[in-house]
Formats: C-alpha cells, sequence, structure tokens
C-alpha cells in the first residue's frame, strides 16, 4: 500500500491524488476496519430501508402505523397471516 501510494502523491491524474490523500489521512481507519472486520453497512442498510418504508407509509394518518410497519419489516417477527399457511 505504500508504493501504491507514493505512487499516486506523485501521479498527474487528479483522481488518484485526491484518492492518495483520502486513503492518507483515513488509513488508521482503513487499517482497523480491515484488521476487526467491522464496517456500518448494516447500519446503513435498515437506514435504507426505513426510508422506504417512510415513503411508503406516507398517507398513513398516524406516525403509530409507520413504526408498526417498520417494526414488522425490521423486526425480525413473521406473524401468521389469517388464512395463509
Amino acid at each position: 500500500m505504500d508504493r501504491w501510494l507514493g505512487w499516486a502523491r506523485r501521479c498527474r491524474i487528479p483522481a488518484f491524488t485526491k484518492l492518495a490523500r483520502s486513503v492518507t489521512r483515513f488509513r488508521d481507519v482503513i487499517l482497523n476496519a480491515i484488521a476487526h472486520r467491522l464496517s456500518n453497512s448494516r447500519i446503513e442498510s435498515v437506514n435504507a430501508k426505513i426510508r422506504l418504508i417512510t415513503r411508503i407509509a406516507y398517507g398513513f394518518k398516524n406516525v403509530d402505523a409507520l413504526i408498526a410497519m417498520a417494526m414488522l419489516s425490521l423486526g425480525g417477527h413473521h406473524p401468521a397471516l389469517p388464512g395463509r399457511n
């Protein structure tokens, strides 16, 4: 990675020099994320699903229906629906 960063800093392609600056600035965070296998992808996924549910629930009369829809979609519960097996 050090060799690539050195090359990217000297490169005349603006996108590579900008990327090299970003990687250098966040190097410790990037290496920690790789070493510990952590990311915020699951949280971002839930946030995107909540935004989608909010758009779907635009016409609901109160916020309780939106909360119930979010809990059903994201809560992990799968209740049996009447008339379905």
